[in-house]
């Protein structure tokens, strides 16, 4: 079904892999609509403990392919292509309100997704980066917002995203300048987690979700990660009433009783998976 993604299953991580390396992997409808797939596939599958997106090549996504905007600057409409791909809408209406556009339904999910940036990244390929829960990038990869050099705007809540991860000043400044941010400086500013050569970021990425899988209740991120989204604006005091009910919960789960068994037998836990 696949042609523009791979998806690979390894127990514990599900690894999407943009693949049109010809075009640096530009984003395109059919893209959109077999990443979602993948995704939701990744999501029920109880041999998934975290999700990967990773780039074919050397790039991670150039963003929007040239020829479709070009076809809609012209006033023209963008053949999707994707009427094969067919992802349940059941799967939507379970994400928060918040939390269920075109690209944040990635934040929505119950299993962490990592974007492993191998390479270049450029336009919407930087809010879908950003709505992936954690980014380890090369450190000698340029990352650009673009949006301005096309005549565009913060496309995709990127306004949003970007100043929940670095500051109000820099967020303008990429947006404005559209400038080119090497993986380092990005994990300077908070914009990634981690820089690394080229060549390790992928595997760094697959051996992270391997040491959640370990140690690590996957309820427990779950829950975590609505927590962290949610949060974001709600006041301090809603936050810690929340915080509250979600303990009370918690302490009724068989996760609870196996993590402090498994501290106290001095071993590895062992947790369900989600399914």
């Amino acid at each position: 079904m696949y042609r523009e993604i791979i998806y690979e299953v390894h127990d514990p991580v599900a690894t999407v892999t943009l693949n049109r390396p010809e075009s640096l992997n530009a984003w395109t409808q059919r893209m959109a609509a077999e990443f979602r797939h993948a995704v939701y596939q990744a999501e029920h599958d109880p041999a998934v403990v975290g999700i990967v997106v990773t780039g074919a090549g050397r790039a991670f996504c150039a963003g929007a392919d040239m020829r479709n905007l070009a076809t809609l600057s012209d006033g023209g409409r963008i053949d999707t292509d994707d009427s094969d791909v067919d992802v349940p809408a059941a799967f939507f209406d379970d994400l928060p309100d918040d939390f269920s556009g075109t690209y944040t339904w990635l934040m929505g999910l119950r299993k962490p997704v990592i974007a492993a940036i191998n390479g270049p990244i450029a336009g919407m390929a930087v809010p879908i980066a950003l709505s992936c829960d954690i980014r380890f990038m090369a450190e000698d990869a340029p990352l650009l917002t673009a949006f301005a050099q096309r005549g565009l705007v913060a496309e995709w809540g990127l306004s949003w995203l970007l100043t929940r991860q670095i500051a109000a000043g820099d967020a303008m400044d990429l947006l404005f300048s559209s400038r080119r941010v090497s993986g380092a400086e990005a994990a300077s500013m908070g914009l990634v987690q981690k820089a690394l050569p080229a060549d390790q970021v992928l595997a760094y990425a697959v051996e992270y979700v391997k040491q959640l899988a370990s140690k690590c209740s996957p309820t427990s991120i779950a829950v975590m990660k609505r927590q962290v989204y949610s949060q974001l604006t709600t006041s301090l005091a809603d936050a810690e009433s929340d915080a509250l009910r979600l303990m009370s919960e918690s302490f009724t789960r068989a996760d609870f009783k196996e993590g402090v068994s498994s501290f106290m037998q001095k071993r590895t836990p062992t947790f369900a998976r989600l399914s």
